[in-house]
């Protein structure tokens, strides 16, 4: 009776070291995984369309071709010069293959120098069994500036390349990925918690692209608001006359 009670105990014991075992090794190929796709990737940064509505799209090639449970994550950190429509994003969700997340909520209205920079959390998925390769592409906005008193028509407005970040949910030993980068960001769109995601080095060093949006000419306000001024004036003047001699009240 002892002997049978003390087989099961050493059976059930044996069958749990080697499923810890086993998990440990699930993990360790998930960690492995993500270490893959965490060599030097190739990331393109691209400014399409002219004028104050532009196209920004941002194009990430990884050396791994096998997907698997790896996410990715493209942070975009905005100047105040330009915003992102959050009611055009939203009608083009359906037709895009990621999902975006704002920091903060974003005034349409405001000139640049009211304005602050914002970030965007850019949540690239695949549409296929497998890929290595994401495009993404968003639509932004030039805000109006102050007139410009010395003489400049332009005003240059840089964009910095994103943040490339990967998470595996079955990888929780990030400390073996050293030397990379862990930081925390938003785990979905959704912003519902924070995860410990692991920054990409890209294979070189990427410069902004840069754009210009034309400044109104200071010297000229006084020329423009005396003008309005006397359109306003000459235009209330032939109107009262008008109702005057048709006797309209």
């Amino acid at each position: 009776m002892y002997f049978k009670l003390f087989y099961v105990v050493s059976a059930l014991s044996l069958f749990s070291k080697c499923l810890c075992l086993g998990e440990k090794d699930e993990i360790q190929n998930h960690c492995d995984l993500l270490r893959q796709w965490l060599a030097p990737s190739s990331v393109r940064v691209e400014l399409n369309k002219k004028g104050f509505h532009r196209e920004v799209t941002t194009t990430v090639e990884f050396r791994s071709k096998e997907l698997s449970s790896v996410k990715v994550l493209l942070i975009h950190r905005w100047p105040r010069d330009v915003y992102v429509d959050p009611y055009q994003l939203a009608s083009l969700s359906d037709q895009n293959d990621w999902k975006i997340l704002l920091d903060s909520a974003i005034d349409l209205e405001v000139p640049a120098h009211k304005a602050s920079g914002f970030v965007t959390y850019v949540y690239p998925f695949s549409t296929g069994p497998t890929s290595k390769l994401f495009r993404v592409t968003v639509p932004i906005h030039g805000r109006y500036h102050k007139p410009s008193f010395d003489g400049k028509m332009f005003k240059s407005v840089d964009i910095e390349a994103p943040e490339l970040l990967l998470r595996s949910e079955k990888c929780a030993q990030l400390s073996s990925l050293e030397p990379h980068t862990v930081v925390d960001a938003p785990c979905t769109a959704s912003n519902s918690s924070t995860c410990s995601w692991v920054k990409v080095k890209p294979q070189q060093d990427l410069n902004p692209v840069s754009f210009q949006l034309p400044v109104g000419d200071g010297s000229l306000v006084a020329h423009v608001c005396g003008g309005t001024l006397l359109v306003t004036m000459i235009c209330c003047v032939a109107l009262s006359k008008y109702m005057w001699k048709h006797q309209v009240i």
